[in-house]
Formats: structure tokens, sequence, C-alpha cells
């Protein structure tokens, strides 16, 4: 899987990225759609980046992913089984505005927590550029999990603080998935808004 495929712009692609590139693109149009096929991709596509982020020795996402991994687990389970406040189906919503502040000021102090860690802990040449994306990706998974409208602006200032960190490693085409990560968290934001409004239901 770590065979080389081809050269972009001077860096070596592999296959692996390739693969992984291919199901994280399948998993967010699935989030999207908000069908719980999304799950799955997701374990699939952070067992193969937990690979790719070692390799390349982005230890904060390359442990993000196992996160990813025990969460996508629990986000299964959410949209298959989860129930709201008012004991129905999950369905999209927005976050009141206490637990919004609450998300950002636990984000934001959870940041230098982990970049200082891997500063101390890791021979990583970024940690707090490669600790930001990840505590903020922990967030957005979780909000997902309970279809919270508000996982989507989440992720894009996540995607966008990883397209800058993954340029600077050289892993081109994940820089394009993220920064077209980037663009689908938006759309995914206004849809998700849309079906807050309308009350709908999904799963």
């Amino acid at each position: 899987m770590f065979a080389v495929a081809f050269t972009a712009w001077g860096s070596p692609v592999t296959w692996l990225e390739i693969v992984a590139f291919a199901m994280a693109v399948a998993m967010v149009l699935a989030n999207f759609r908000v069908h719980v096929v999304g799950w799955p991709l997701a374990i699939a596509s952070s067992a193969l980046y937990a690979l790719l982020f070692a390799d390349s020795k982005l230890y904060g996402e390359a442990s993000l992913q196992f996160i990813f991994i025990a969460l996508a687990g629990w986000g299964w389970w959410q949209w298959l089984r989860g129930r709201g406040d008012d004991g129905t189906a999950l369905k999209v919503r927005s976050l009141p505005l206490r637990l919004r502040l609450w998300t950002l000021c636990l984000t934001l102090a959870a940041w230098p927590l982990l970049g200082a860690l891997l500063h101390r802990a890791t021979d990583s040449d970024m940690p707090y550029l490669d600790a930001l994306p990840t505590v903020g990706s922990v967030a957005g998974q979780i909000l997902l999990g309970r279809k919270y409208v508000e996982n989507w602006p989440v992720w894009v200032a996540v995607n966008a603080v990883s397209v800058v960190l993954f340029a600077w490693k050289g892993l081109w085409l994940t820089v394009i998935l993220y920064a077209l990560f980037t663009v689908m968290a938006a759309a995914g934001w206004r849809a998700w808004r849309r079906l807050a409004a309308r009350g709908a239901v999904h799963g």
C-alpha cells in the first residue's frame, strides 16, 4: 500500500493515500445526505489515514484516527438507535447556544494541552498546528454523531487548518482532499440548516 502510484508537485503519492482519499470523499457525501453508510466508511478511511499520518510523523493526526474509529462506532449506533431529548429518533437540529459556547471553550482549552504533549512526547516538528485540527475533529465528530448542524462549521475550520498542515508535509493528494472537504462542509452546513428548519428525521 505504501508503493508510489505517481508523483505530484515533487512528492510521491502512494496507493494507500489514493484509497484513503476515495473512501473519505464517499464518507462525506454520505454524511451530507444523512446516510448511515458514512460511518463504516469513516472507520475504514480512518484506519488507512492512521498509517499514512504515522508514516509522515503527524502523530496527533495519526492518534486522532483511532479516536475517529471509536467515535464512528458510537456515531453509527447513535444514528441507528439514538434518541433525542424528547425520546424520539435523532433528527438534524441546531445546538443550543450554551452548548455551543461549552464546545468552543473545551476545544480551545484542549488545543494547547495536546500541543504541549506532542511537543514533549514525540518528535513532531509542528505539534501545535497538528494539535488544533486534532481536538477540533473530536468536537466535530461528536456533534455529527448527535446530528447537530454545528458539526459542519467545525469541519470547515478543521479542514482549512488541515490544508496548511498537509501542504507543509507535502501530502498533496490529502491537501486536495481537505480543500474539497472544506467546500463540502460549507455545502453540508447549508443543507443541514434547511433540514433542521423542516424538522426532518433521517438515519
